[in-house]
């Protein structure tokens, strides 16, 4: 057993208002399956690099073993495969190698065909099987399954829970519990560790959540009165006060000795009670600091004048003469909530094109209502760049409502000022969900619209599909959301 010793760690980028991490210590255990969640733009990837010495920092990290980072950057991709494991780690064993893609069940013939003819799977399972080659490093694993289906993530899942000593940043839910044995959050105050999966951990952070909860209800509770009692007495403080020196008519002289005395005590009780609540204060600033804002989000769909939306009867699509999908049949009538299945390559992305109007190849039967508005989420975020502001305009839709779907999906009034080019991965894929939610449109298709978003939004989109229950079509291999979500599946 060896340990990572984080100490005192504080960094913040060039030019940035805030640090992202201030005086943050903790161990951890090159042994761990160390499963890494947090929100998007907390520093998940920010501590990969800082791990991997890319950026200076103070306080102190200090490790017996070297880091290696997944994904590898491919700079040879039209070579054969097995010319671009070369290329990551020239000393590999052939045997070794075929040994990973067998437990990743990947057939040994990628070796010699050209990379960047591999699926996307194949490539990510290829990049998965080289990494674990590098037998003396500590892993550093970032979202491997972005664009992986159910099968492949359930296979890279059990393969990785047959290894030790990574550190997995993932928002799959199942994918973590099915392979990490400790959890490293980043929260909004503080880094910890917990043993155990992404469930017990979320079991936990409810309970904690919980427990502050009503802590600080019986703190305001508490604050209210003392506020009131301090308000009294004060009061009380003052009237006795102005009777040392009686009234004009009585002609009587008061005792201003004693007056002054009763006086002082009720004064002494008003500080008193203010110094409680002061510490009641205190005592609530300490609560609430890591319960995630997590508020309901909105869609308004409009209706539509039939209940047919779309329909599908045995179509098939090509490019150059290739067919990607074949025998295609499924109905969208309005209130479905459709998940389309398949592995990777299956021709997914393509019938959604078809639908939304792109002019593909096809044969079959395809019918789409007259008039029918789509919003539509891509995969591809590249695009994004710029101010939020030029491109809610550039969109038509409504800037103020597009910025609080985006404060409720955990942006700050800082990347407001931001170009999109600079946001992570999920906070763009955020920004095509808000533009979805802010369009008026009969039916919202999504094509895998979860990639790179954190557990916390998933679990908001979770509720606002299941509580306005739009008539979507979606691709997602997130099987906890499909699972919560669809009410029909349709598999190619």
């Amino acid at each position: 057993m060896s340990l990572i010793n984080v100490s005192n760690l504080t960094f913040g980028y060039d030019g940035s208002y805030d640090n992202i991490f201030e005086h943050v210590s903790f161990q951890i255990d090159t042994n761990w399956k160390l499963g890494f969640t947090g929100r998007n733009g907390r520093g998940k990837t920010t501590f990969l690099n800082l791990l991997l010495g890319k950026y200076e920092y103070s306080g102190t990290i200090s490790s017996p073993i070297s880091f290696e980072y997944f994904p590898f950057a491919v700079t040879n991709a039209e070579s054969n495969t097995i010319d671009v494991i070369e290329g990551i780690y020239p000393d590999y064993l052939l045997w070794k190698v075929m040994r990973e893609l067998s437990l990743l069940q990947v057939s040994e013939d990628v070796l010699y065909r050209p990379f960047d003819t591999l699926s996307n799977g194949e490539q990510t399972k290829v990049l998965l099987a080289t990494l674990f080659l590098k037998e003396n490093s500590f892993l550093l694993i970032d979202e491997p399954t972005n664009h992986l289906d159910m099968k492949a993530r359930k296979i890279v899942g059990d393969y990785l829970r047959s290894k030790r000593g990574f550190i997995l940043v993932s928002h799959d839910r199942a994918f973590l519990d099915n392979c990490v044995d400790h959890i490293l959050s980043i929260n909004k105050t503080n880094i910890e560790i917990q043993k155990g999966n992404f469930s017990s951990w979320w079991e936990n952070k409810k309970m904690q959540d919980q427990f502050e909860l009503a802590e600080n209800e019986k703190l305001q509770k508490d604050i209210t009165r003392l506020q009131s009692a301090a308000k009294r007495t004060a009061e009380w403080s003052d009237n006795v006060e102005k009777t040392k020196f009686g009234t004009k008519d009585s002609g009587l002289r008061p005792d201003r000795g004693y007056i002054g005395h009763k006086s002082a005590k009720m004064m002494k009780r008003s500080k008193g009670i203010e110094a409680r609540q002061q510490t009641a204060i205190d005592d609530k600033s300490k609560l609430l600091k890591n319960i995630e804002s997590a508020e309901s989000l909105k869609i308004s769909q409009l209706k539509f004048h039939a209940d047919r939306l779309v329909e599908l009867d045995k179509v098939s699509i090509f490019y150059d003469e290739k067919t990607v999908c074949e025998g295609v049949s499924f109905i969208i009538e309005q209130g479905d909530r459709v998940a389309l299945y398949g592995k990777n390559g299956s021709g997914k992305s393509s019938l959604i094109k078809l639908i939304c109007g792109e002019d593909i190849n096809y044969t079959g039967t395809f019918r789409k209502a007259s008039q029918l508005k789509i919003s539509y989420v891509a995969q591809d975020t590249s695009h994004l760049s710029g101010n939020l502001t030029d491109y809610a305009r550039e969109n038509g839709i409504d800037e103020s409502l597009f910025k609080t779907v985006l404060r409720k999906l955990d942006f700050s009034r800082v990347q407001f000022e931001k170009d999109m080019a600079a946001f992570s991965g999920g906070q763009k894929k955020k920004v095509l969900i808000a533009k979805s939610l802010c369009e008026k449109a009969h039916l919202h298709i999504w094509d895998e619209p979860l990639n790179f978003i954190d557990v916390i939004s998933r679990m908001q989109i979770e509720e606002l599909l299941l509580e306005y229950s739009p008539t979507i079509l979606f691709v997602e291999h997130d099987s906890e959301f499909c699972k919560n979500i669809a009410t029909k599946v349709f598999e190619l």
